[in-house]
């Protein structure tokens, strides 16, 4: 039986791992008609629930109440999603200002689904945020027509209500979601969903799971608690690094170009300006606007304002100037340029515009056609600047609200710290130095002298008030950015990443006392963290989040991912740092990998937990949000393979092959492979409707 469910087990990782790339190719209606949705994959499902339920009469584990809870609450969620596949309906219904629509269409097979009311849109609007074109909203204001009540006036009972994103309207049974709208305005697409038993089966699953993995960590005689009272762990770390310090100046250049004085320029970056759909310094847009064409914040020493004020007062003298960054060397050879930079008049033959006839030759998905556009774009936003389309002063009439003078103030404070830059150099530098002399140190055989010892104690100190600056350096950013944007910065994927490294720092500063080799691991995963997100193609602006974005299940998701992430990167290292010692072959370096594996066993608890709690909480938002718990999108099923597999390293008493260091430590270092997978792998091969985590 228990060869039975290891390999039921790992067949649904193999499936579900398999179908996310088959998907791209056949496409997505395929693999649920093909998979998904099939009785041979609900089969399998059912096949690996009864043979747990059979190990678990066999081993009499009902006698250990939260493991029993914990395993119930993923039967509980299987019988919810059979239901919903059984009985539930779902499908759309279009509705026109004044006619009545009694029935919906079923999303797979086109047939129409009475309602047990009728449905008529008084009006449909799309709420914008203030003084910009960007969507805040869609609401459609409906009136139901209830066909079994009776108003007081004899006629049918008629409720008015509001269907929004983030606001859906239930009437017995049936659930309604904004879900798009007419190209004139007028008329609205709703989302209809009808699962009167399936989500609350579900729903009650998810309540469970999280009942049972707090009863996991606070039960007595529970492993966790086991392995923190672990005698081995209480003797802490004795790895310690060299904390090391670097600093860097750089000349301005002296211009001749004409230019605003510093003085003037200083007073223009404080005025308030509409830009990415929100009131802004214009410094914010000025910095935008540099970087984009230079790849740096400023250009020869001169501030974005003035860059900007001079091109304003003087265009033709600017538009000779060599400040268009072009990566592609292909493309600088055709436009014979020497350098990595081309002026505007540069890309012009006269009238002509030369990049036109290259584009025109090109296939669009080449590389040369993907630099093309890249420097049109640039092109484009001058020809704004110059246009006067580019800046978009606040109105007049007061219609849009000013930001205060702490937001500007906070605002500019931001700009002018480069937060992420300072840190992933720090991070990487100082990470990098203290795990190779965490190794050294580690490998050797004897004792260090007492003046070694001495400068390891100091180095320990100095370490861990680096550690404690730079994670109060990036709470501070990141709470600048909170401040500036109005919201908690997760909506996409470089505030993501941004707070996985603050993650990590903060598990860092929670466990280094006690385990001091997690400094270099908390310096080295936030530095990476941050590098991904400060040379990725990630966008760093602060921009108003889309409508389906406004829901506070979104940030607990995204947290509780997140974190759990940050968690198992350490778990990785962990065993890098296990297979390291092992090779030093000597007693006192098997404790420490006897250590480092209590501990990756300890942190498996949380890190899994957090996964799986947010993973749900994500159904629960998704729900919310537009009708539907689970989709089997990509980024779903590898998050939920991620849970899996990290799920499986908890069955040490039945897979004996767990029990042995060095497998444990190398299952850990190659499951984390998923999570990469997860996070990068699905938004930049697979896609899918989480695309949005890239911007």
């Amino acid at each position: 039986m228990k060869k039975l469910l290891i390999a039921l087990y790992a067949g649904l990782v193999l499936v579900m791992a398999a179908a996310t790339f088959v998907e791209q190719v056949y496409g997505t209606g395929w693999v649920e008609e093909q998979v998904y949705h099939t009785g041979w994959f609900g089969g399998l499902w059912g096949a690996l629930a009864v043979s747990t339920g059979i190990v678990f009469v066999k081993r009499a584990l009902w006698r250990r109440l939260p493991l029993v809870l914990l395993h119930g609450s993923f039967l509980v969620i299987l019988a919810g999603a059979l239901i919903t596949f059984i009985t539930g309906e779902k499908g759309e219904m279009h509705l026109r200002p004044g006619v009545a629509v009694d029935s919906f269409r079923h999303a797979d097979n086109s047939r129409s689904i009475p309602l047990p009311f009728t449905m008529q849109l008084d009006s449909f609007r799309t709420v914008y945020y203030p003084g910009t074109e960007a969507p805040a909203d869609y609401i459609s204001y409906i009136r139901c027509s209830l066909r079994d009540s009776l108003s007081a006036e004899g006629g049918s009972a008629v409720l008015h209500e509001q269907i929004s994103m983030n606001r859906i309207f239930i009437r017995q049974g049936f659930r309604f979601y904004q879900s798009s709208f007419d190209d004139d305005g007028l008329g609205s697409w709703i989302t209809v969903n009808y699962d009167p038993w399936g989500t609350g089966v579900t729903y009650a699953g998810y309540i469970l799971l999280g009942i049972s993995m707090i009863g996991m960590l606070l039960a007595r005689r529970g492993e966790f608690r086991r392995l923190l009272n672990h005698p081995l762990l209480k003797k802490g770390g004795v790895f310690v690094g060299l904390l090391c310090c670097f600093a860097g100046a750089a000349q301005a250049q002296k211009s001749v170009l004409p230019v605003l004085n510093r003085e003037q320029a200083d007073s223009l970056a404080r005025e308030q300006v509409i830009y990415q759909d929100r009131v802004v310094p214009f410094n914010t847009l000025a910095r935008d606007f540099v970087r984009k064409l230079t790849g740096q914040a400023s250009y020869k020493g001169l501030t974005a304002e003035q860059v900007i004020g001079g091109w304003l007062l003087s265009p033709q003298a600017w538009r000779k100037e060599p400040l268009i960054h072009l990566k592609s060397a292909e493309l600088r050879r055709l436009l014979g340029l020497k350098t990595p930079y081309a002026s505007l008049t540069d890309l012009f033959d006269g009238p002509v515009y030369r990049l036109q006839a290259y584009w025109q030759r090109e296939d669009g998905q080449s590389k040369l056609a993907k630099a093309i556009l890249e420097a049109d774009e640039k092109v484009g936003l001058i020809l704004m600047l110059e246009n006067g389309t580019f800046i978009h002063p606040l109105p007049t009439d007061g219609s849009v609200k000013r930001l205060s003078a702490t937001e500007v103030k906070a605002e500019l404070l931001y700009n002018r710290i480069p937060f992420s830059k300072i840190l992933f150099m720090v991070n990487l530098t100082m990470g990098v130095l203290a795990f190779f002399l965490l190794l050294y140190h580690s490998l050797q055989r004897q004792l260090p002298s007492p003046r070694k010892r001495m400068f390891l104690r100091l180095a320990r100190v100095a370490f861990s008030l680096t550690l404690y600056a730079v994670t109060l350096f990036h709470l501070t950013g990141y709470g600048l950015r909170w401040y500036i944007g109005g919201r908690v910065p997760l909506s996409n994927g470089y505030e993501t990443m941004q707070f996985m490294a603050l993650c990590i720092l903060l598990v860092a500063c929670l466990l280094h006392r006690r385990f001091f080799f997690t400094v270099p691991f908390g310096f080295l995963l936030s530095g990476f963290a941050l590098l991904v997100s400060y040379l990725g193609q990630m966008n760093p602006q602060i921009t108003p989040l889309m409508p389906v974005l406004v829901s506070p299940w979104l940030s607990i998701h995204v947290s509780l991912i997140m974190m759990s992430y940050a968690l198992l990167a350490f778990m990785m290292l962990n065993g890098v740092l296990a297979l390291c010692l092992r090779r030093a072959g000597c007693e006192a370096r098997t404790e420490q990998v006897e250590q480092l594996t209590i501990l990756s066993r300890l942190l498996l608890y949380p890190a899994t937990f957090f996964l799986g709690a947010g993973i749900f909480l994500g159904a629960v938002w998704a729900n919310v949000s537009w009708g539907r718990y689970w989709a089997w999108d990509p980024k779903e099923v590898w998050a939920l393979i991620t849970f899996l597999v990290y799920g499986a390293a908890f069955h040490g008493q039945d897979l004996r092959f767990f029990r042995n260091p060095l497998f444990f430590h190398l299952y850990l270092i190659l499951a984390f492979l998923t999570v990469l997978m997860t996070y990068f792998g699905v938004n930049y091969v697979l896609g899918g409707m989480h695309s949005y985590a890239n911007g």
